[in-house]
């Protein structure tokens, strides 16, 4: 349990980051908190997930010719609060993968940029807590022309991707739930190669993509200090086909995965504005993805802009 709480302690953010100081409250696009206007909130994260089982279809197996694949990522993400109902995220990941058996090179290399606006469409009082319905519209493109074929190394799957993401949080005091659901919309790809085989033979080097859905449910507790949460994802595609037997991964499978999670954060009482978050997923169930436990971890500082542009003002004032 020790080397656990000292893993999740050292080892980055994968999928969130929310941050707390008692001015201002910096979030990310899955969970129902926002910045402040004229908050800026940037830091870097680290994570490491493995995974050595894997589902072909719906048959679970691993493979002596990968034996266990890793990913570590290294991101750099922020966010900026342009009034208190509307914000602007951005994140940017570095990931490195290898398998530890057998002749699959890993790969590296920077992923895709993404952005979200994130807006507080209502805000109501229902009985002893406070709703909020919150519309989120996003979009990544990759920013190097890394290669894509070789899954399940492969860093990315270099697809073009707009989501629209709906979701309801609801806070009773320090507790709360939210629940969001997203639409990705996800573009074509091309493959260095001129035929390819999914359930027929393809004379192109287009992939036609299937699009993407999600359903994330959070509860727990949030305080101007801490935040601890316990989550449930479910990322599904919509279309695609199965990894078929004894065959490697392609770019345009059916990728289903169910995840438990634990995100736990804090906000340090000796220094303004700094924060540390840490989080551990792990795979429950799947479609033609690895059963992957993931661990990680970051570090977040939160600058006030407001005064700055406050002390310019007076200054020109002079």
């Amino acid at each position: 349990m020790k080397k656990i709480f000292t893993a999740v302690k050292m080892f980055g953010l994968l999928l969130c980051l929310i941050i707390f100081k008692p001015s201002a409250i910096a979030q990310t696009d899955i969970d129902g908190i926002l910045m402040q206007k004229n908050f800026f909130c940037v830091g870097p994260t680290v994570s490491k997930s493995s995974w050595k089982n894997y589902w072909e279809g719906t048959y679970k197996r691993d493979n002596a010719n990968l034996g266990t694949v890793s990913a570590t990522t290294a991101a750099i993400m922020g966010n900026y609060g342009i009034n208190d109902k509307l914000n602007v995220l951005f994140g940017l990941p570095y990931i490195s993968t290898r398998a530890n058996a057998g002749n699959l090179k890993g790969q590296k290399g920077l992923q895709d940029l993404s952005f979200w606006v994130k807006w507080v469409a209502k805000e109501k009082m229902i009985g002893k807590g406070n709703l909020k319905a919150i519309l989120l519209g996003g979009y990544s493109n990759p920013v190097t022309n890394y290669y894509i074929d070789l899954m399940p190394t492969a860093i990315g799957l270099h697809s073009k991707t707009g989501s629209l993401r709906v979701m309801a949080d609801y806070e009773m005091g320090d507790w709360f739930a939210t629940i969001s659901g997203t639409y990705m919309l996800r573009s074509n790809v091309t493959l260095d190669r001129n035929t390819y085989y999914t359930t027929e033979m393809h004379y192109t080097n287009e992939v036609k993509m299937p699009d993407a859905s999600d359903v994330n449910f959070r509860i727990g507790y949030r305080s101007s200090t801490w935040i601890v949460e316990g989550i449930v994802d479910k990322f599904s595609t919509l279309g695609g086909f199965d990894i078929t037997k004894n065959n490697m991964p392609f770019v345009s499978n059916n990728m289903d995965a169910t995840k438990l999670a634990l995100h736990v954060k804090y906000d340090t009482d000796f220094v303004n504005g700094l924060s540390f978050v840490a989080d551990a997923n792990t795979t429950i169930a799947g479609r033609n993805v690895g059963q992957s436990t993931s661990f990680g971890g970051g570090v977040f500082y939160i600058f006030d802009l407001s005064k700055k542009k406050k002390k310019e003002d007076t200054k020109d004032k002079h």
